[in-house]
């Protein structure tokens, strides 16, 4: 069985090192953390994850502009990028995607990672 690949790109590294704990527990993802979202582009182009799992805030640049820059590049343009967030409520994710983005709440389960790479990301 092929393992999905996940980067959470994240500056709260304790949270992002659970999830990713969490994550690799099912055995059926491999998963990467990133702390600083400037390097965000340069670590995906590295790894080519099957998803991104975004941080919205972080203090060395925001959430959206790194989500553009990997829309523009060639080879990560095509990669699907769900934010996470502390400033919704799990209710509030439910309500549909920002800009086109999926996102999830935090603290982020298990199983929402895993119904993102079973089911379409974008809106049409």
């Amino acid at each position: 069985m092929n393992k999905k690949r996940i980067l959470i790109v994240d500056d709260d590294v304790p949270s992002a090192c659970l999830l990713k704990a969490s994550l690799e527990q099912t055995g059926r993802l491999t998963v990467w953390t990133e702390g600083h979202g400037r390097r965000a582009v340069e670590t995906a182009r590295m790894l080519r994850p099957d998803l991104i799992l975004l941080d919205v805030i972080m203090p060395d640049c925001d959430g959206g502009d790194v989500a553009q820059a990997l829309a523009r590049d060639p080879l990560l343009r095509d990669t699907p990028v769900v934010f996470v967030t502390s400033i919704v409520s799990e209710e509030e994710a439910g309500h549909g995607p920002i800009g086109g983005f999926r996102y999830l709440a935090k603290p982020v389960a298990v199983a929402s990672v895993v119904e993102c790479l079973e089911q379409p990301l974008f809106v049409a």
